[in-house]
């Protein structure tokens, strides 16, 4: 069975504190995959970056001072229309979720945002953890802080033998 992760579809990086407009672009085109997969009956997982109200103490919060995806506000659910009812929802405190390895995977696409910060680092641990399946990622699904950040991930994520579909 195939699995898509869809990482971090969350309000506030699509229009919200760090939203940008290539995340705005790449909506449509992960619904469609989603349902995709759900057609299918394959399985899906979403993941949500979550913080808590001491963001700004964080070790990630003294880098990027700015509050974002604060469990149970706006900011922080998933876009509408996103979530498909059924399917998991890993609620991650930092880039790389690293509770994948209670998971049997068979093949894993991995979508989302944003490319250069939580999809290359789950995709990276996911790949450690499990290097002998086929773990991709769909370009015109994922969408990186900038252009060029996006493209950098790319790079890096083909570099460690992650298959990038254009």
């Amino acid at each position: 069975m195939k699995t898509l992760i869809v990482v971090d579809m969350q309000n506030d990086f699509i229009e919200g504190m760090l939203g940008t407009p290539e995340a705005v672009e790449i909506v449509d085109n992960v619904k469609k995959k989603i349902k995709e997969y759900k057609d299918r009956g394959d399985r899906i997982i979403f993941t949500r970056d979550t913080h808590q109200e001491n963001y700004l103490s964080t070790n990630e919060g003294k880098h990027l001072p700015i509050p974002h995806c604060i469990e149970n506000t706006e900011g922080w659910e998933l876009a509408d229309g996103i979530y498909v009812e059924g399917c998991d929802i890993v609620n991650k405190p930092s880039f790389g979720y690293t509770g994948w390895k209670d998971y049997d995977f068979d093949e894993i696409e991995i979508v989302g945002l944003c490319t250069d910060i939580c999809v290359v680092s789950n995709a990276l641990v996911l790949k450690a953890l499990f290097p002998e399946i086929k773990i991709s990622v769909d370009a015109k699904c994922c969408a990186g802080v900038t252009p060029q950040g996006h493209d950098a991930a790319l790079t890096t994520m083909n570099m460690c033998q992650i298959e990038v579909l254009r």
